[in-house]
Order: structure tokens, then C-alpha cells, then sequence
């Protein structure tokens, strides 16, 4: 296992809309920060595309992944809301699937990871993905947001509604804890928030939950 330090991945978020409805891609770019002992991200890719045919997003979410300056301490990881669309759309972007790399030079990543949003209260592991309560979505992005540990580039085009709707988002959830948030897509950029939310969930479930367990064990060593 690699030392946090050496650490770092491209989380890949898309959120699949439904006939008119919009498709949100995200890149989070998951690094460790040895100074302050953390994961923090960076955000140098975002997009929505609306009426694109599926096979065509499939296409584009391959070139995406393939590109060389997404090959860091492991492959991209595409993380795929699979609520609304279902598994045979899902399916689509299995990488034995899609077209082989014929340079042999820059591997797929080796799964998808298929999120379903359910109304529980813990995430739960299933063959393919997780299911995920929509809350832990939504905290996971609004966490590392609020704590400054993500830079949104500003030369993105989407970068102002995003903030805007990362705002709102934050506005509606009131201080007793409720979830008084609106559902996904209510709101004209809820897309963008779901593409990042499911990168923002698994980078901190699955890496940084681990560091902090590992940082955990490691003081209770020396008492």
C-alpha cells in the first residue's frame, strides 16, 4: 500500500440524465496534503451535455479517461449514479466493454463504481457499487466545500453556478441537522452537484475514512 503522500487519483462523477434532462461529468483530482494531514481536491473539469445519445457519452467518457494526464498513482475511477438510468445503461461503461487501448500504453480504469441513492441512513457495499443515503452525498461535497479542501478553477465556464447552487444547497439543509434539501434536479444545476457529490462521497469513504483510521490506530500504538 502506498504512503498517503505518494497518493493521488482522478475521481471521475457522472451523473446520467434522463431523456431531456442533463448530463453532468466531473473530474475531482484527490491528493494528499502532507502539511495539514489530509486529502484536498481540486476541480479542472466540468461539463453538462443535454439530448447526447448514451453510446456517444460512452465515447466521450473513454477518450476522457485514456488521456495521459489522467494516469496518477492508479487509473481514473468513473463513479456513476445509477439510480434514474438503471443497469443496462450502466453496463455501457463496463471497461470490457468499451474499445481496447491499442497503444497498450494507458490502462482503463479496472471497474466502474455504481452508486445507488437510496433513503436509509448507512451506505451499504453491493456488487458493482454502494448504496448510498442521499444525505452522505450531499455532506461529503458540502464537507470538503465548506472546509475549503477543494479549488474549483475558475477558468471553468459552469465554475460560478456551481458555486451558486453549492450555496443554496448548503442554505437548505437548517441547523437541526434535518434534511430539508431539495431533491435532486429540482434546481437547474442540481446535475452539477450530483456529478461531484458521488466523486466527493467515495474519495472520502474510501481513502480519506482509510487514512483517518490508519492515523487512529497508529496514536493508540504509542499511549
Amino acid at each position: 500500500m502506498q504512503s498517503p503522500k505518494e497518493e493521488h487519483r482522478y475521481l471521475v462523477g457522472l451523473d446520467l440524465g434522463q431523456a431531456n434532462d442533463y448530463t453532468a461529468l466531473g473530474i475531482l483530482h484527490q491528493k494528499f496534503e502532507e502539511s495539514r494531514h489530509r486529502f484536498e481536491y481540486e476541480l479542472p473539469y466540468l461539463e453538462r451535455v443535454r439530448g447526447m445519445p448514451y453510446p456517444l457519452i460512452v465515447d466521450k467518457v473513454e477518450a476522457l479517461l485514456k488521456k495521459p494526464e489522467l494516469q496518477a498513482s492508479e487509473p481514473p475511477l468513473l463513479i456513476i449514479d445509477k439510480t434514474g438510468v438503471g443497469a443496462p445503461v450502466c453496463d455501457m461503461f463496463n471497461p470490457k466493454l468499451m474499445k481496447p487501448d491499442t497503444s497498450g500504453l494507458i490502462a482503463l480504469n479496472k471497474e466502474v463504481i455504481e452508486i445507488t441513492i437510496t433513503a436509509g441512513h448507512t451506505p451499504s457495499r453491493v456488487v458493482g457499487g454502494y448504496h448510498v443515503p442521499k444525505r452522505d452525498l450531499v455532506f461529503a461535497l458540502l464537507a470538503i466545500y465548506q472546509s475549503q479542501r477543494i479549488k474549483v478553477a475558475e477558468a471553468l465556464p459552469l465554475a460560478e453556478p456551481l458555486k451558486g447552487e453549492l450555496t443554496n444547497l448548503k442554505l437548505k439543509i437548517n441547523a437541526s441537522g434535518h434534511d430539508s434539501y431539495s431533491a435532486w434536479r429540482e434546481s437547474e444545476h442540481d446535475d452539477l452537484v450530483l456529478c461531484l457529490a458521488l466523486s466527493a462521497w467515495y474519495g472520502e469513504y474510501r481513502y480519506s475514512r482509510r487514512h483517518r483510521r490508519t492515523v487512529d490506530k497508529n496514536d493508540r500504538r504509542k499511549r
